[in-house]
């Protein structure tokens, strides 16, 4: 995205809220990776949103009113040009990005019918996965996780959103994942796989990691593993190679995606069961983030039986890390799904 290149250390100050009946507090907003990022004067991480779902409320006005989504309650003000002007020509240059039937379909159909003509019909449902994956931008990768989401929530309930827990679940990613680029995260009240990675940089979690546990490592160790199944597949990869080549073709061609291949793979979300990856490279990701690898093992098996290995190998043995999460913030999360 090379809009976003030009204006990767921007920041300016704004007013933010989390909610319409909230006080507009004073910001420090900043351009990321695909993101628009909402800090207080401090550093402190207070919200992040998704610029290519980023709405403006008021075009052609100032001081500019923004938000991630139609249907949300938050709402940023930016006053500074050069940072409207910033945020308003990625938000074309993403919109321009999305492809469009006509002379690219043409292309790639001819293309890709040579292809099979030429290799065969058992080779080409890999390899234009594969190819259509390697050629997918972010803005449409984002656009595919918001619909599954949407989905999600049809089947399964909106997102939770009590007073302050997507404040908290943002500083749960960022202390977890460090600042650079952590996932968007998601609480689904209902009762759902662990955890579910959607492209976009998108992780949706069960309710019960924060409900039924009396500290965040556990959350924080289920996101870990999660990350580890997310670079072992790419979850784009993983909803065409289910959805099937005509899926595939199509998204390659003109860019679109039939909701019925959308809710078909959130369906198939929401109801399969969660994989377990392996112990080393688990506890290469609690060594990375210093946390305690102990909290989840036991949250596994409260005997310890089936995860001695990560008990015996916990990296933080005898060492103390950073706080995970406040006592406020988790609090707000184990209750986030309360309203």
């Amino acid at each position: 995205m090379t809009a976003l290149d030009d204006y990767r250390r921007l920041e300016a100050l704004g007013l933010w809220r989390e909610r319409a009946e909230d006080q507009r507090r004073e910001v420090v907003v900043a351009l990321g990776e695909a993101t628009l990022v909402m800090s207080s004067p401090a550093g402190e991480p207070l919200g992040h949103w998704s610029l290519p779902a980023i709405e403006r409320r008021n075009p052609g006005k100032t001081p500019a009113l923004y938000a991630p989504a139609d249907d949300s309650e938050e709402e940023l003000e930016i006053a500074d040009l050069e940072m409207v002007r910033a945020i308003e020509r990625i938000r074309t240059a993403i919109a321009k990005s999305r492809p469009r039937p006509g002379r690219v379909r043409l292309l790639f159909a001819v293309g890709f019918v040579a292809a099979a003509g030429a290799l065969g019909v058992f080779w080409l449902p890999d390899a234009l996965t594969r190819q259509t994956v390697s050629l997918l931008p972010e803005a449409k990768r984002i656009e595919i996780g918001e619909q599954l989401l949407g989905q999600m929530t049809r089947i399964a309930g909106r997102p939770c959103g009590g007073p302050g827990g997507r404040t908290a679940l943002l500083r749960l990613s960022t202390r977890t994942f460090g600042p650079e680029n952590p996932p968007q995260l998601v609480i689904i009240p209902a009762t759902i796989p662990a955890t579910i990675s959607l492209p976009g940089n998108v992780v949706a979690a069960s309710a019960a990691l924060a409900e039924d546990f009396e500290t965040p490592e556990v959350l924080a160790g289920y996101l870990l593993a999660e990350a580890v199944r997310r670079d072992t597949q790419d979850p784009v990869e993983v909803f065409l190679s289910e959805a099937g080549l005509g899926v595939t073709f199509r998204l390659l061609t003109t860019g679109e995606v039939a909701e019925e291949a959308i809710h078909a793979h959130a369906a198939r979300l929401l109801s399969r069961d969660v994989t377990m990856v392996a112990d080393t490279d688990l506890l290469e990701r609690f060594g990375a983030a210093q946390i305690s690898s102990q909290p989840y093992a036991f949250a596994r098996d409260v005997s310890g039986e089936s995860v001695l290995g990560l008990i015996e190998a916990d990296p933080m043995r005898g060492l103390s890390g950073p706080t995970v999460l406040q006592d406020a913030d988790w609090v707000r999360l184990q209750e986030i799904c309360a309203d």
